[in-house]
């Protein structure tokens, strides 16, 4: 066969109507692709995920667990079990927090959340304490600000919003990638509440027409379609996370070194060093909403050098200015505030400052939980 002879056998082919279809398959193809692009359905989608009933929210990537870090809010809160509605004879407490309040390496009943409710606290009026677990693992106030606004739809009784000094940090405020991506919620808050932050981030997502059309999206799309098939996965095994047979213990030996973040030395932090105005922010999203501040427990080494560092995080000189600021401020402002920064035995912490063994995380609990009950009377 040599020249164009091959098209010999397509002879009885309409390619006019072959060349039409194409043509139209082409426009309708570019005409969706503008529609989504225009619509921005994505957060919309995501509210149509698969409700499963999560205990926590979707985090991680290990291919040994079914579960997914992403993005979209809705599509996160709609795989959780905060989205169904509130019993009669439910005190509804939302647990705000970091890796910590999330549970890096507990199961889900071993994590804050789930020893609060093995204990069916009562309160007086006879509704019983349920806790939601709606921690996120990355330190940023800014990115709890965020979940708390979402969640506040989800009616609670009250909040307990657990921190450390690392969450403060103003210069890391933005920095999470689940904040970075949902630059216009992060806009608003910042302008609602005059937010000490910068909301013309160079870094933040702002995805232009191209990026938004189902071509551009088809990251976040993808991303829906694996959440739906490990939410399914989840409901039939409740595997989450990854749990080693060894992992890196936290430090309890460090250099002789004082810095922390971008303080290369002692030096008196301020209130415009740490992001309460954050904290404030929460405060007033809340509404008449009672809010519980706790400063989490932390490791504090007993190694070498530990006259000069609580642990790996903090230097002793700015942790100790920053509970010193937190505590005037509560005691000035009259927040409800909880300091239980060394109510937990070293020995009960496992691969950071602020994750705890099954044992430290019910410790904790029994000391949260009264707080809770003790608060609501």
């Amino acid at each position: 066969m040599t020249g164009w002879d091959w098209l010999s056998k397509y002879e009885g082919y309409n390619w006019g109507f072959i060349l039409r279809v194409i043509v139209k398959a082409t426009v309708l193809f570019i005409l969706l692709n503008g529609l989504f692009a225009i619509l921005n359905p994505i957060e919309p989608l995501g509210g149509m995920t698969v409700q499963v009933s999560r205990e926590r929210l979707p985090y991680g990537e290990d291919d040994r667990a079914y579960n997914l870090s992403l993005n979209n809010i809705p599509a996160m809160f709609a795989s959780h079990e905060v989205i169904h509605p509130k019993a009669d004879n439910e005190f509804r407490v939302l647990l705000i927090g970091d890796s910590g309040t999330w549970g890096i390496l507990l199961k889900p009943e071993e994590t804050l959340a789930g020893y609060i409710n093995s204990e069916n606290y009562t309160l007086d009026d006879g509704r019983t304490v349920k806790a939601y677990n709606i921690g996120h693992p990355i330190m940023s106030l800014t990115k709890d600000l965020m979940l708390l606004d979402h969640a506040m739809q989800y009616q609670p009784d009250m909040i307990v919003w657990l921190t450390t000094l690392e969450s403060f940090n103003r210069g890391e405020q933005l920095d999470p990638p689940i904040v970075l991506n949902n630059a216009q919620r992060v806009k608003t808050l910042i302008e609602t509440y005059s937010l000490d932050l910068d909301a013309n981030n160079p870094d933040f997502v702002e995805p232009e027409f191209l990026d938004s059309t189902i071509i551009g999206q088809r990251r976040e799309l993808s991303d829906l379609l694996r959440l739906q098939a490990f939410n399914i996965m989840w409901r039939v095994t409740g595997i989450d996370q990854y749990y080693p047979d060894e992992y890196q213990p936290r430090s309890e030996d460090f250099d002789e070194d004082l810095s922390w973040h971008e303080f290369d030395e002692p030096t008196d932090l301020t209130t415009d060093d740490l992001a309460f105005d954050v904290i404030e922010a929460g405060l007033e999203r809340a509404g008449e909403i009672p809010v519980l501040l706790v400063n989490e427990p932390m490791f504090i080494s007993d190694g070498e050098n530990s006259d000069l560092r609580y642990n790996f995080w903090y230097p002793q000189w700015a942790y100790d200015q920053y509970r010193a600021i937190y505590s005037d401020l509560a005691d000035t402002n009259d927040w409800n505030y909880l300091d239980v920064w060394d109510i937990i035995d070293g020995a009960e912490f496992t691969d950071s400052p602020v994750h705890l063994t099954p044992a430290g995380s019910q410790q904790l609990s029994t000391v949260v939980s009264q707080a809770i009950v003790g608060l609501e009377g």
